[in-house]
C-alpha cells in the first residue's frame, strides 16, 4: 500500500482513460473489491518519432505535463493507464503514437514522482501480430499502425530508466463486452452465412471478456510480490468455433484450411500494395478462422487466472442485438 494511505483506509487507484470501454468497465470491478477509484484525465499528446530514443526524449521535454499529472496522481497506490487510441484499422498519425507510445512513458514518470506502488499500462496482444503463440516475451511482430504504436509504447517503457514505481505492460487480448461496437460487429457476422472457421474450428481463440480483463487488472494491482514487466491476459478456454456459436447462436461454416490460407495471403498482398489499408480487417478474419494460441504465463504461475466469462458475454451481446 502507498505510504500516504492511512492504515485501515481503502486504497486509491488512479485510472486514466475513464471514458473508454475498458476504463469505464474497471470502476465497478475495483469498487466492489473495496478500491477507491480516482479518474484522472489523460493529456492529449502527439509524437513525431518512430524510435524508442525519440519517445524518451519527447517525454523528458514534457516537464510541465509530467508535473501536473504527478499532482493528479498524488496519494494513489496503483496507477492504471487505460487511455489510448484503440483504432486497429486506423492509419498511422502523430496522435496515434502520442496516445499509445508517448503517453505511457509520461504517466510512468509521473507515477514515480507521485510515489505510486505500481503502474499498469494496458497494452495489446496485437504487438505480437501473426506469431503462432502469444507469450510474455519482448519478441514482437507488429503488423499495422495500431500494433506498431502499442509495441513502441511497450519498448519505450522497457527502455526508460527504472524509477521507484515498477511498471507492467498488460497485454490485453481481443476483449469483448456487451456494449462494445466491436462485439456488436462480431455478433452480426456470427449471425450470417459469413460465420466460418478453418477446418474443424478447434483452434484456441484469444477472444476474451472485459469482465475477466478487469479482474486480471485487479489481481495484478493487488499482488504483493513482483509482477513482470510484461504479462498476458490469460486464455478463457474459447475456440474459434465456440466464439462464433456463442455470438451468433448458430454453428459456423467449416472451410478448407488451404482455401482460408490462400485467401489471407492474397488479401495481405493486396492490402500491402494499398498501404496496409485492409490489414486490420484481414487480421480479424484471420482470427475468426484460425485463432491464436497462448502460452501460460504469470497468471497461471501465481494462481491469478480470472473466471472465464467470454461465452456468457457474447451470448448477452447476441440477445441485445
Amino acid at each position: 500500500m502507498n505510504s500516504s494511505t492511512p492504515a485501515g483506509q481503502e486504497p486509491v487507484w488512479a485510472v486514466l482513460g475513464a471514458s473508454g470501454f475498458i476504463g469505464s468497465s474497471l470502476e465497478a470491478v475495483l469498487t466492489s473489491a473495496g478500491v477507491t477509484v480516482r479518474f484522472v484525465k489523460a493529456p492529449r499528446l502527439t509524437s513525431r518519432t518512430f524510435e524508442v530514443s525519440g519517445i524518451l526524449a519527447e517525454a523528458a521535454a514534457l516537464r510541465d505535463i509530467r508535473q501536473d499529472l504527478a499532482g493528479a496522481l498524488s496519494g494513489a497506490d496503483v496507477v492504471i493507464n487505460a487511455a489510448g487510441l484503440a483504432t486497429p484499422t486506423g492509419a498511422d498519425s502523430p496522435e496515434l503514437r502520442g496516445a499509445n507510445a508517448l503517453l505511457p512513458v509520461v504517466i510512468a514518470d509521473a507515477a514515480d514522482d507521485a510515489g505510486a506502488r505500481r503502474f499498469i499500462h494496458l497494452s495489446s496482444a496485437a504487438v505480437q501480430g501473426h506469431r503462432p503463440l502469444l507469450d510474455e516475451s519482448t519478441q514482437v511482430e507488429p503488423f499495422s499502425a495500431y500494433s506498431r504504436s502499442k509495441a513502441l509504447g511497450e519498448a519505450a517503457l522497457g527502455a526508460r530508466v527504472p524509477g521507484r514505481c515498477p511498471v507492467t505492460s498488460l497485454r490485453a487480448t481481443s476483449v469483448q463486452g456487451a456494449s462494445r461496437q466491436t462485439t456488436a460487429s462480431l455478433v452480426r457476422v456470427a449471425s450470417t452465412p459469413l460465420s466460418s472457421v478453418a477446418g474443424r474450428g478447434k483452434s484456441p481463440s484469444p477472444v476474451s471478456s472485459v469482465d475477466a480483463l478487469c479482474s486480471f487488472v485487479l489481481a495484478a494491482g493487488r499482488h504483493s510480490g513482483t509482477v513482470p514487466p510484461v504479462i498476458l491476459q490469460p486464455w478463457e478456454g474459447a475456440t474459434v468455433a465456440s466464439v462464433l456459436s456463442a455470438a451468433g447462436g448458430r454453428s459456423p461454416l467449416h472451410l478448407p484450411v488451404w482455401l482460408c490460407r490462400t485467401a489471407l495471403r492474397t488479401g495481405y498482398l493486396v492490402s500491402g500494395l494499398c498501404g496496409e489499408r485492409l490489414h486490420g480487417t484481414l487480421r480479424r478474419v484471420e482470427m475468426m478462422w484460425f485463432g491464436q494460441r497462448q502460452a501460460p504465463g504469470w497468471a497461471e504461475a501465481t494462481g491469478n487466472v480470472p473466471e472465464p466469462r467470454v461465452h456468457q458475454v457474447l451470448e448477452a451481446a447476441r440477445k441485445l442485438s
